[in-house]
């Protein structure tokens, strides 16, 4: 009989918890969710959208692809001297495009942020698109719009990481207690793994949100660690470091010089192509200022001893030097684990069956948020016809 107490008391606890967490950042947890599907097929759809720019015919006739330094300096000529060139992002497939990421500084104070796509096999420029401004509220395309929203939901740079990291955070927790709340302590597991056919809509409802958030709790747990630890880095990294050593590239900075001059982007990918010549080339990291490093990452590297097959180099922007190697194989345990975040966060290392899992736990949030909310009604509304009958009964009474 107490240990019943017990549960029972716990269980209200947890309750409370998952429900207060699940009405305050229910609404942003589907906005996250519904945006996170989108990105997870970001480069098809944008291609969708977009066919003249980002995509291109294949030559019948082709030799390859035009040497990287071409392309990257017919894509600079489509901008204007001011342009600092960022970001480049290799294609993913023989019809993509190269583009390139560019920030243009205004007289006005605002910074542009542009994108120049070039065709490979020929290194002519496609065309270029505005991609928004530093100072505006939305992004000029729909895929820049997805990212604002799930990345910092429209908010400001610096102040968004924190508070999104934090809502991360919260639906961690959210999503435990939802899992103890469905655990079956009754060893009834086909009725927790199940929904129920034939019956009201309120237990119709309760099941629905039971089960799937069992089911994309599998998937939504790891992808809400890894969206925190995109977002708020410096804020988990020591975490990690509790259990295992950690470097993080993006906290290496390049020695500037005098007498130097920074390499060429195509230099930066040549040395990262030197220390791994198998695999394709992903994207390409470019120099904001001159403490900033390039970082060159690839895609597809075979290497015995690791089923993550992406790879990343941080390099002086002047000397070339290799300053942080993201290796699975060669790294500790919690460079390992760091390193699986970003492909995990959209299922990359599972080819399509782990995108459409992900795909799939996104869209599960705005379900568990809808049928949360209505389940708290439903209580809502049986709590206070009880009241009611009992005000009547008394009334009677007296």
């Amino acid at each position: 009989m107490t240990m019943a107490l017990t549960l029972k008391t716990r269980r209200k606890f947890w309750l409370k918890i998952h429900l207060w967490l699940g009405l305050v950042l229910g609404l942003f947890a589907s906005i996250f969710g519904i945006t996170g599907s989108v990105l997870v097929f970001y480069a098809e759809i944008d291609e969708l959208l977009n066919p003249n720019l980002l995509t291109v015919s294949v030559p019948p006739d082709h030799q390859g692809y035009k040497p990287l330094a071409v392309i990257i300096d017919n894509g600079i000529l489509a901008m204007p001297p001011p342009a600092k060139h960022v970001f480049t992002t290799y294609p993913r497939n023989q019809q993509a495009t190269v583009q390139l990421r560019f920030v243009q500084p205004l007289t006005s104070g605002d910074v542009e942020r542009w994108q120049v796509a070039v065709d490979p096999y020929t290194a002519q420029v496609t065309g270029k698109r505005l991609m928004g401004t530093a100072n505006g509220l939305f992004p000029k395309t729909f895929i820049g719009l997805m990212f604002e929203l799930h990345y910092a939901l429209l908010l400001k740079q610096g102040f968004s990481n924190l508070i999104v990291g934090s809502m991360g955070a919260l639906l961690i927790i959210s999503t435990l207690t939802g899992l103890i709340l469905w655990w079956p302590f009754t060893g009834k597991w086909l009725q927790a793994l199940s929904i129920k056919r034939q019956t009201s809509i309120e237990r119709l409802n309760f099941d629905i949100h039971k089960t799937v958030g069992f089911y994309s709790t599998l998937v939504l747990l790891p992808v809400l660690f890894s969206g925190v630890y995109m977002v708020v880095p410096k804020h988990v990294v020591p975490v990690i470091e509790l259990f295992s050593p950690v470097t993080y590239r993006y906290w290496f900075n390049s020695t500037p010089s005098k007498d130097t001059t920074p390499l060429p982007m195509a230099k930066a990918v040549a040395i990262a192509e030197q220390r791994y010549p198998s695999g394709r080339l992903d994207t390409i990291y470019g120099i904001h200022d001159p403490s900033s490093t390039y970082t060159v990452c690839k895609d597809d590297v075979q290497e015995v001893g690791s089923f993550l097959h992406r790879r990343c180099i941080v390099m002086d922007q002047y000397s070339g030097k290799i300053l942080d190697d993201d290796n699975p194989v060669t790294g500790t345990a919690g460079e390992t684990f760091t390193h699986w975040q970003m492909p995990l966060h959209a299922g990359k290392p599972f080819g399509w069956t782990g995108r459409i899992l992900v795909f799939l736990s996104g869209l599960a949030c705005p379900v568990l948020f809808v049928t949360g909310v209505v389940r708290w009604l439903q209580k809502l509304r049986a709590k206070a016809q009880h009241q009611l009958k009992q005000y009547a009964a008394t009334a009677c009474r007296d």
